[in-house]
């Protein structure tokens, strides 16, 4: 399904016909279907809602530069559109980001938020990496980012064991395109959420798994440190995208959280 949020064509899809509404938002250079475990896992409790952000899957890919207001606006539109006043927002990575972004912006229409892999703010020496990948992205597309990506976001052994899965999520980088990652790129090198962390008042989870190279578990603590409150779940022999990469340990987090108060 697609509608126009924050005037920009949105693909989505939800799942679930009862309980309070649940936002998915996906990594960099994946799409909505990295959340398909989590999707069968909630929908029997809540509905379900995932979408492709901009520039990302079956969603249109403005040109030019974003910022992390615009994809946190997309998905205030995108919960306007269909509708949903309130919901729990979990996100990873950009994901992650997004959510910040968006509860900041409109706190009232969230319950809670699980941060998983993500981060707040960025030492300085990261300018020139995010520079690097977009420079890679340009020069040689999205294929150029597929091995080095691989690699960082899971554990040699889990690369080894499980072909198909590198294979899937291969294909998710190459159907990137070039002017959605290099555009959403430019918003994620500049966040700096941290110093307003403590304003977020609804219920977050912050989940990491301890072998992230990208968002390691430092970039997590410091999340924790600034929310008052907020739970930290460090996930074990899983690196960037710990949904896959250990997914009853992240999902017995998400589930025992969502089941708490908020």
């Amino acid at each position: 399904m697609n509608v126009v949020a924050n005037g920009v064509r949105i693909h989505h899809e939800t799942a679930g016909t009862e309980g309070p509404w649940v936002v998915l938002s996906h990594s960099l250079a994946c799409d909505l279907t990295m959340w398909d475990e989590q999707v069968r896992l909630l929908s029997p409790r809540y509905r379900v809602l995932r979408y492709d952000t901009r520039g990302h899957g079956g969603s249109e890919a403005p040109g030019g530069p974003y910022t992390l207001d615009q994809l946190g606006a997309d998905v205030i539109g995108l919960m306007d559109a269909l509708a949903i006043d309130r919901a729990h927002f979990v996100g990873l990575s950009m994901g992650g980001m997004i959510g910040q972004a968006a509860a900041l912006a409109h706190p009232e229409r969230f319950r809670s938020l699980v941060l998983a892999d993500t981060t707040s703010r960025y030492p300085p020496e990261f300018a020139a990496i995010w520079e690097a990948r977009i420079h890679t992205a340009l020069t040689g597309g999205m294929e150029a980012h597929v091995g080095p990506t691989l690699e960082r976001w899971f554990t040699a052994p889990f690369r080894e064991a499980h072909p198909d899965a590198m294979a899937r999520v291969a294909g998710w980088i190459r159907g990137t395109t070039v002017a959605g990652y290099v555009g959403c790129s430019h918003a994620l090198a500049k966040i700096h959420t941290w110093p307003r962390l403590g304003e977020i008042r609804c219920p977050v989870l912050v989940l990491v798994g301890d072998k992230d190279p990208t968002t390691p578990v430092a970039m997590a603590r410091d999340i924790h440190a600034a929310i008052p409150g907020s739970r930290l779940v460090v996930i074990p022999d899983a690196a960037h995208i710990s949904n896959l990469e250990q997914p009853a340990a992240f999902n017995a987090a998400l589930t025992d959280f969502l089941g708490g108060p908020g």
